[in-house]
């Protein structure tokens, strides 16, 4: 068996998986709860379509790198790999809707958020949202799961397992972390550059890309000492890459690109190494507004057009992309470091390419 990488095939085995776990039929669940549960159980799948499947793609795709032949050639393992990919999507699936709640946000890849959508279902706002809740946990348990099946068929089992609930806690510490730096004062700009890196190590580059390549280094047989080394030196930075870029997009692209309101990290106030680049580079006058706009409890549309605008002006957004780039480069040194012969080497370069910028990899 051939370990099918591409997109559809992550998409169909994602569904299947979730659609299992939440099968309710047969379940002695009374007739006059069944509308909400299976309200509930269709939002799951809903909400674990689409997406470009970065995460599952590298970690396919660096375990093709890595693995003997006699690996690949494994049917068992082969789809066991490609099932410890698919946890990785479903675990984003769960911290997204959990996110989404965290942020207020209406929408998500273009469509109703996850709470946003079973508020409309049941059309109750608490309701709504304590079913999202659920839906983010039921997600979470099922990602679990998965992996541990998974690794079950894989060598390496207790690390990849470890591995996988080691990746969900980053994320967890992660996500207290960024709510943690919302309430950080604005008055030093240096500062909230460094705790904006650490939030982008915990809450994305743990499972967005360092996970990935440790789960495929373990899987495909690498000393686990060298599999957490290698992941590590190539992942963090790909990771703050990956990061610095989606918060870039945020306030360069439109929403038809993302799915989102463009300025939505300045409509919810969120501190980022963007503001803070604005911050040192603004003028007394700059600064005392963008502070004024950041510690207001809401930002009109003329506000978020004004901060883009000086972010633009200040030189922050062309310093966010200096920082991509110079992530990217540190990425490809700890590729060459791997020891991969030269058409190994290109190809994880390629996959990893796919998290950075085009127009920032080629400076």
């Amino acid at each position: 068996m051939s370990l099918p990488c591409d997109l559809q095939s992550i998409e169909q085995r994602i569904t299947s998986l979730v659609h299992a776990f939440m099968d309710m039929e047969g379940a002695p669940i009374p007739s006059s709860l069944a509308h909400t549960a299976r309200l509930t159980a269709d939002q799951a799948i809903t909400s674990s379509e689409g997406g470009k499947r970065l995460r599952a793609m590298l970690a396919l795709g660096a375990w093709r790198e890595v693995a003997s032949g006699q690996a690949l050639s494994d049917a068992v393992q082969a789809q066991a790999m490609l099932d410890l990919a698919c946890a990785i999507e479903v675990f984003q699936t769960a911290a997204l809707v959990h996110d989404d709640i965290i942020d207020d946000a209406d929408l998500r890849r273009g469509r109703p958020s996850a709470h946003r959508a079973l508020e409309q279902g049941t059309g109750s706002l608490p309701i709504g949202r304590g079913l999202g809740l659920m839906l983010g946990d039921l997600l979470a348990t099922a990602c679990t799961g998965i992996a541990d099946d998974a690794s079950t068929r894989l060598p390496a089992s207790g690390r990849l397992r470890r591995t996988f609930l080691d990746m969900q806690r980053d994320v967890e510490i992660g996500q207290v972390l960024d709510l943690a730096i919302e309430q950080m004062p604005l008055d030093d700009p240096a500062a909230l550059c460094e705790a904006s890196y650490e939030v982008f190590r915990w809450k994305t580059a743990s499972y967005t890309t360092i996970a990935p390549l440790r789960l495929a280094f373990l899987a495909g047989g690498m000393d686990p000492a060298d599999a957490d080394t290698h992941a590590e030196d190539i992942g963090l930075p790909l990771g703050v890459a990956f990061q610095l870029a989606d918060d870039l997009l945020d306030v360069t692209s439109s929403s038809l690109q993302t799915g989102k309101p463009v300025g939505g990290d300045i409509r919810e106030g969120k501190r980022t190494v963007l503001l803070a680049d604005a911050l040192d580079e603004a003028d007394g006058a700059q600064q005392a507004w963008l502070r004024a706009a950041y510690e207001a409890p809401a930002r009109s549309e003329e506000q978020i057009r004004q901060v883009i605008a000086l972010f633009e002006r200040t030189g922050a957004i062309e310093a966010s992309r200096a920082r991509i780039a110079n992530m990217w480069r540190m990425a490809r040194l700890a590729i060459e470091r791997l020891g991969l012969d030269t058409a190994h080497t290109a190809t994880l370069t390629a996959l990893c390419a796919r998290f950075v910028p085009e127009d920032v990899r080629s400076r």
